[in-house]
């Protein structure tokens, strides 16, 4: 038997989640999910155990294949340790006629990894490929740890690159 939630969950992760709570109609906390997976990841290192799954279970009184349900869905998610800086290229069909593909070539040759993997050093890791991050106008575009960045070059890349410590 896990340890109970209160032992599992950091006071900060308990209060996000009671505040996505109250965001919500009564009897509805299932909808507090994304925000409590959400916190509970930044917190682990970037990614989710099934210790911390089935505590945010326990928590949000949920059964636990609910909550790694969404965990296994969503590409914002991640079940395995990953690289500190999270690195997502669109590759849908605006990035894709705008170079994503070459974006993504550059990007592994630059790093030594191939997508879905993390860098030796564990500073990067680069997400399998992204269906669509919403930011057609700008392709191609990657988001890094949750920032934008748009019209992406070669030297646009090097220089983002260069600045994840």
């Amino acid at each position: 038997m896990a340890a109970p939630q209160a032992q599992v969950l950091s006071k900060h992760v308990r209060q996000v989640i009671d505040a996505a709570i109250k965001r919500y109609p009564e009897g509805r906390q299932r909808s507090a999910v994304f925000d409590a997976l959400r916190e509970v990841q930044h917190e682990n290192q970037g990614y989710l155990t099934v210790e911390l799954m089935d505590a945010v279970a326990d928590y949000l009184r949920l059964e636990p294949i609910k909550v790694y349900e969404v965990a296994t869905f969503y590409s914002m998610f991640e079940t395995k340790p990953v690289g500190r800086h999270s690195i997502s290229v669109c590759t849908n069909i605006s990035c894709m006629l705008r170079g994503a593909d070459d974006i993504v070539a550059h990007i592994e040759k630059k790093l030594g990894i191939k997508i879905g993997e993390s860098t030796p050093d564990g500073r990067c890791y680069l997400k399998r490929e992204e269906e669509c991050l919403a930011a057609c106008a700008g392709g191609p575009m990657m988001m890094v740890d949750h920032k934008y960045y748009e019209n992406l070059t070669p030297e646009k890349i090097e220089r983002i690159l260069e600045g994840l410590k």
